[in-house]
């Protein structure tokens, strides 16, 4: 309907500015119609209206819940070439976009440009950053990165100790799983949820513990 709205407007020569276009495209992120996103961005180009960080989100956000990590990591990066200032949303996406990918270095790397930018990361990015470093088995790094979080005093939920525990539960980091406990207690987590994540660890904890019997 957006893009039929657009249609009718263009027909009518009703001009279109950066906000009817960040409406469109926006309407094709929730639609999860990436491809659309694209063409509205080119059209965008052609018709010399200026992009703006709502735009470049709605767009790289459209691609990442797609699917579309690659394009999502490019549109990021020609957003910052083109001037277009980069915020916390985009760093977010771009970041979810690496965690699809499994690029957990490109991850870091965004990490360090968004401090270089004076772009603050939320829960969001760091949950994004740890799930990427998670999945790529790279638990060491998810670990630095939880120390960061807690450093910079980005508060820590669920999901960030279920990424974190889940990376030394791959590895068979067993002690650095079972520390996170005290941690994860410092900040109020119902004790249901952190004994559900620890439940590898303390079984294989259970395990060796009889053996040595």
């Amino acid at each position: 309907k957006a893009l039929q709205l657009l249609g009718v407007m263009a027909q009518r020569r009703v001009a279109l500015d950066t906000i009817t276009f960040n409406a469109a495209i926006s309407a094709c992120e929730k639609g999860s119609e990436w491809d659309k996103a694209l063409w509205l961005l080119r059209v965008m180009l052609q018709s010399q209206v200026e992009s703006s960080t709502i735009t470049c989100n709605a767009a790289i956000s459209a691609c990442e819940k797609c699917g579309e990590w690659e394009m999502a990591l490019r549109l990021f990066w020609e957003m910052a070439q083109s001037g277009v200032e980069s915020d916390t949303i985009a760093c977010n996406a771009a970041i979810a976009a690496c965690e699809r990918g499994g690029r957990w270095e490109k991850a870091l790397q965004l990490l360090r440009l968004m401090a270089q930018i004076n772009v603050d990361p939320n829960t969001i990015t760091f949950n994004a950053a740890i799930s990427t470093c998670e999945k790529s088995e790279a638990w060491e790094t998810a670990l630095r990165l939880f120390n960061l979080m807690v450093r910079s005093e980005v508060g820590a939920d669920m999901i960030t100790f279920n990424a974190v525990i889940t990376a030394c539960e791959k590895a068979g980091e067993r002690d650095d799983a079972l520390q996170l406990f005290v941690v994860a207690d410092h900040s109020k987590m119902e004790l249901e949820q952190l004994l559900w994540m620890l439940r590898p660890a303390l079984q294989c904890s259970s395990v060796s513990s009889s053996g040595s019997r």
